[in-house]
């Protein structure tokens, strides 16, 4: 039984910026729920703005394979310098 196309998800046209992405920006992207996306938030609000994409393997539940199927889809802009 083929599952209902609802569960298929559509990657983002252009990468997601994980130092601005709201959690509904982060559940577009390929192997992340509503669980990751927030624990990516509150690393965010925590640890202040990830300096690279490598830095998400810090977050519970994303692992080096996870991360590979993310990096088409996301960037990281470094913060405003003062």
């Amino acid at each position: 039984m083929p599952l209902p196309e609802v569960r298929k998800k559509k990657p983002p046209t252009k990468p997601i910026d994980l130092n601005t992405a709201t959690i509904d920006q982060l559940q577009q992207l390929p192997g992340i729920g509503p669980t990751t996306a927030k624990a990516i938030i509150q690393f965010r609000e925590k640890s202040g703005p990830l300096k690279r994409v490598e830095d998400l393997l810090a977050i519970h539940g994303i692992s080096k394979a996870r991360l590979e199927k993310l990096r088409p889809y996301v960037t990281v802009t470094p913060p405003p310098q003062k």
